[in-house]
Formats: C-alpha cells, structure tokens, sequence
C-alpha cells in the first residue's frame, strides 16, 4: 500500500466524521464514542497497513 493512498484514506475519513460531527444532532455521548471507535480502527488500520500488526492475518472465523 502506497503512502499515498494511506493519505487519501486518513484525509476523507477525517471529512467524514468531521461531517457527521458537525452536521448530524447526536448526544455529545454518542458523539465521542464514535470518535473513538473510528480512531481505535484507523490506528489498527494502520498498523496493518505497515506491517506492524500481522496478528489479523492469522485469525479465522467460520
């Protein structure tokens, strides 16, 4: 994966929330439960991404 395109991903990911953040009425909760579960799944994201984290690769669901 090119550098490149983990730019692109990180930028229109961030528009994203920040468009649901700023035009979307949600409790300031619910708010920043998402912002969290979106940044918990860009970090491991990226470290896959990197190569940092190999271990999904290996786990099977049936």
């Amino acid at each position: 994966m090119s550098l490149m395109s983990v730019i692109v991903v990180l930028i229109v990911t961030g528009v994203i929330l920040w468009l649901v953040n700023t035009y979307i009425p949600m409790d300031r909760k619910i708010k920043s439960i998402l912002n969290a579960v979106v940044v918990i799944v860009l970090i491991l994201w990226l470290l896959q991404a990197f190569g940092i984290l190999n271990a999904f690769n290996d786990v099977k669901i049936n």
